[in-house]
């Protein structure tokens, strides 16, 4: 039996390498490798290295290296097909049936390496002959030196139809054909077309090969030198090309990301060359497509945290987003995605070109975490005037939320941007005014946070106290549909206990009712409806009690918490926050009211203004809430 190579690559990568042999031999973490004393020969101080990333083991000793296959086969002594059913058990792949055609595919892939390899050289050739003098122009402007040339191994296709099929007719059409060189006319047709000759696919380009982490040739792209579409042409899928599964550079980046400790995502391949022969050499680039979640697995294999470097235009941020969204479903702890981005209308090339490297550095150095890309973008998308408006951005967010699959990191995602949603709109600067002033959901002046990140206003001076509240219409409206939900669906009551038990109620009532729920959550493990009225008892709040279980009571949301449990959470989470902040805002407005009146002068107008507009936003959000529909 035979398995394709694709299948054993698969295996390979699934396969955590020090892991395996960790499971037979003590391994130490060394950087981003381990080490261990050579299993293979007697040694007391280690020389027998581990590459998790690459996927192989060596010994400087006595020179043993190999893959985990490799590994099964060596040190555990099995045979070759017992060695992959095992590792394939362990990672979850099923190993294919016998095929007869599966170890000719074997051949023909090593044939289409050796086709890469000699094509490879035909271009080279080509780039330093009579031909090539075009190309050999257009890297001198660009200015890429011979180090970097002789490095990328650049080359030049002739604009001929057929002078690479005639240099390589060893190989014969149809492998030519097969490995991406050469393009078949009548393929898409079938037979019933006249049968017409096949023609090189890279006609007058200034070639590069694409290689895979080992190292090896297995693709091209071409840039065309003179007019012409496209200007850049990868070549097609074939055997040992996946254009969704592979990175330019990624054999260069790899090793130099391990002394750097990141890793560069630019947008095309002269990008990455700038950057390397700049002194960047951990850059990589997708080919030609948006980046796949392939990649940026393969991108985590080489740091936690790579960094997304597009062009600041329109179709280089759109680049950022996309990928950005892709990477939500396959977020972890400590994996995560940064961007960096360019003054508009450069690339790294016109960066470095006209302020040098440090220019390039200084762009890396403040390269934005994930999270902080995805809130930008949403609160930049559209206007946010109009509480449809802001609902709509609410709804992003979460929507944002829900893709994260992983639950500890969405929960995180969850609670920062409900305490950045909240602070745009509910403690806003005077010197904004509105919500389009306040982008970036920075700190506020004279705002702090509370202990679980909430924003908090400015506390009282000492000796004033703040108001009760449930005393107004709106408030004692919203309060009793907040308590009447706690009533029907108590285990909401724990999960919200630190800000209800903050709360100052002037109704006797409603304070003994909360009271008591509060403190039953404390007391008992599960907290139920009628373990709540029997803890009250008969009398005036147990009357009051009852009667908010009636079907014909206002509550908050009761629809939606029936169904959706995390959202009646959030909402309950900010009808709370918003009745607290009320009395809040009252006594810091009467504060520095009196502060200006006292002393007036810019700085005293301007606090007291400010508080003033933060007491209407958090008024007019209090009058939102209590007038919902959602409120019956």
């Amino acid at each position: 039996m035979s398995l394709s190579p694709a299948f054993l690559d698969e295996l390979r990568m699934r396969t955590s390498l020090s892991t395996l042999i960790g499971r037979t031999v003590k391994v130490t973490k060394a950087g981003r490798e381990y080490k261990a004393c050579c299993p293979f020969h007697n040694e007391k101080t280690p020389s027998f290295t581990i590459n998790d990333e690459k996927g192989f083991y060596h010994c400087f000793g006595c020179g043993a290296h190999g893959d985990a296959i490799r590994w099964m086969t060596d040190q555990r002594g099995l045979p070759f097909m017992e060695a992959v059913k095992e590792l394939a058990a362990t990672a979850g792949m099923d190993v294919p049936a016998p095929d007869p055609h599966m170890a000719k595919r074997a051949e023909k892939a090593k044939g289409l390496h050796d086709v890469m390899v000699a094509a490879q050289a035909l271009f080279e050739e080509q780039l330093g002959g009579i031909e090539g003098a075009e190309a050999r122009d257009y890297l001198k402007r660009r200015g890429i030196s011979e180090a970097t040339r002789r490095a990328f191994g650049f080359g030049y296709s002739a604009d001929s139809n057929g002078k690479l099929k005639g240099a390589l007719t060893e190989f014969g059409e149809p492998m030519l054909i097969e490995a991406g060189l050469l393009i078949d006319p009548d393929a898409s047709e079938g037979e019933k077309a006249r049968k017409r000759e096949s023609y090189d696919r890279f006609r007058g380009r200034l070639m590069l090969p694409i290689r895979d982490i080992r190292g090896r040739v297995i693709a091209f792209g071409g840039r065309i030198l003179g007019q012409g579409e496209p200007k850049y042409l990868n070549s097609p899928d074939t055997p040992l090309f996946d254009k969704g599964r592979t990175l330019y550079n990624i054999d260069r980046a790899s090793p130099a990301s391990r002394q750097s400790g990141r890793v560069i995502v630019v947008e095309g391949y002269m990008d990455v060359i700038a950057l390397a022969q700049a002194g960047f050499g951990e850059a990589v680039a997708p080919l030609g497509t948006a980046l796949t979640e392939h990649q940026i697995q393969r991108l985590w294999k080489m740091v936690d945290v790579p960094i997304l470097c597009f062009d600041g235009d329109a179709a280089g941020q759109k680049a950022a987003i996309r990928a950005a969204t892709r990477a939500l479903p396959l977020l972890r702890p400590g994996m995560s995605l940064a961007f960096a981005t360019l003054p508009a209308g450069q690339d790294p090339d016109d960066l470095i070109r006209a302020e040098g490297p440090v220019a390039m550095e200084k762009v890396l150095s403040v390269a934005e975490p994930l999270v902080e890309r995805l809130w930008a973008h949403e609160q930049n998308a559209v206007p946010l005037d109009t509480p449809e408006q802001r609902a709509a951005l609410k709804q992003r967010l979460g929507a944002i939320t829900d893709a994260i699959a992983h639950p500890d990191v969405r929960a995180h995602y969850v609670q920062i941007f409900r305490q950045r949603y909240d602070a745009l709109f509910f403690a806003r600067q005077a010197s904004g005014g509105g919500p389009r002033h306040q982008r970036g959901g920075g700190a506020r002046q004279g705002w702090q946070r509370d202990r679980r990140g909430n924003w908090k206003p400015p506390l009282p001076p000492v000796g004033s106290e703040a108001r009760a509240i449930g005393v107004s219409g709106m408030e004692q409206r919203l309060l009793r549909a907040v308590l009447a939900s706690l009533l029907r669906h108590p285990e909401q009551i724990m999960l919200h206990r630190e800000m209800l038990s903050a709360l100052h109620i002037g109704d006797s009532a409603l304070a003994g009712l909360l009271r008591a729920m509060v403190t039953a959550s404390f007391t008992q493990e599960t907290v139920e409806t009628e373990g709540l009225l029997t803890i009250l008892g008969q009398g005036e709040v147990y009357n009051m009690a009852k009667g908010m279980l009636r079907a014909d009571t206002f509550t908050f949301t009761p629809n939606r918490m029936t169904a959706d449990s995390g959202r009646v959470s959030r909402d309950l989470e900010e009808a709370i926050r918003v009745m607290a902040q009320g009395p809040e805002l009252e006594t810091a407005l009467a504060e520095a009211t009196r502060r200006a009146k006292e002393d007036l002068n810019e700085e005293t107008f301007a606090e007291q203004q400010r508080v003033h507009r933060m007491k209407m936003d958090h008024d007019r959000r209090l009058a939102e809430l209590a007038q919902s529909e959602d409120i019956v």
